[in-house]
């Protein structure tokens, strides 16, 4: 068996302890070193041969798909409310035209879908991009915002701006579909030299999301520790989330990718490829 040594991004938000509690109790070979960073962070790295694999935004994958192959059974995804992908705005999403509108940084698909959003109602507000992590440092001119992950569920976007948009609940409005927010990916040059060693390493995230959703209680409680919210909060919060990529998963982000293809947010279209186990 080939004997090679990988590096892995790991999400550092609550959204992705699932899929990384087994190997944070034990399940972490010698030959894996994990990277945790946020998802713009991780986005960079793949594509600058800093990690090999990683969950990257789903729109990051859809940017750079002729150099990734995605990882099968692996996402994090919605099917309505998700909770921690947030528009907080002073005004209605269609009042919103010549507004100042702060994308985050930090994901390329929630900054894509809010942008596809807008162009879909014919609202053309000015977007700039900016932190957003810290709800007191947002300029006063902004009138709405994009946030995403801890920092969403944690700070009273609603109470500050007085509208707070779901973004996956309304992509399920508009289409009835799941949405998916982030993707496993491998680097293909990855992947087709090391086939052994990348298909060891989706068998271990497989048994580690297994081994997450069997002691879900205790990543309800890490969870609730690290953000200091209620229990009852972050239980409702994984019941918003999925970490598998099944059909109908599948299917809505192909037609999230054409949307943007045809909005022009996207230069190309996206064939979307998976990783072969071996």
């Amino acid at each position: 068996m080939e004997s090679v040594n990988l590096r892995m991004g790991r999400i550092s938000y609550i959204n992705a302890s699932p899929v990384y509690y087994g190997l944070d109790h034990g399940m972490t070979p010698p030959w894996l070193t994990l990277v945790t960073d946020v998802p713009a962070s991780l986005n960079r790295q793949i594509i600058d041969k800093q990690v090999d694999i990683s969950p990257i935004s789903a729109a990051h994958y859809a940017m750079n798909h002729s150099s990734l192959l995605l990882l099968p059974d692996l996402s994090i995804s919605c099917h309505g409310p998700v909770m921690s992908v947030l528009c907080a705005a002073r005004a209605p999403l269609d009042d919103l035209a010549g507004k100042t509108v702060m994308l985050t940084k930090e994901s390329a698909t929630a900054a894509s879908f809010l942008k596809m959003i807008f162009s879909q109602r014919g609202v053309a507000p000015e977007y700039v991009t900016g932190d957003v992590g810290n709800i007191d440092q947002i300029p006063s001119g902004v009138d709405a915002v994009l946030v995403i992950g801890d920092a969403a569920l944690t700070q009273p976007w609603e109470q500050r701006f007085g509208y707070c948009f779901d973004l996956g609940e309304i992509w399920h409005d508009m289409t009835g579909l799941p949405f998916v927010f982030a993707v496993w990916a491998v680097r293909k040059e990855v992947a087709a030299a090391h086939p052994d060693t990348v298909t060891r390493a989706l068998k271990l995230l497989w048994a580690s999301r297994q081994s997450g959703y069997a002691h879900l209680e205790a990543v309800i409680e890490a969870g609730r520790i690290k953000l200091g919210l209620p229990e009852s909060l972050i239980r409702k919060y994984y019941n918003c989330l999925f970490c598998d990529m099944d059909a109908p998963k599948i299917d809505a982000m192909t037609r999230f990718f054409d949307i943007l293809y045809r909005e022009k947010i996207l230069t190309s279209r996206v064939a979307v490829r998976f990783f072969q186990p071996v």
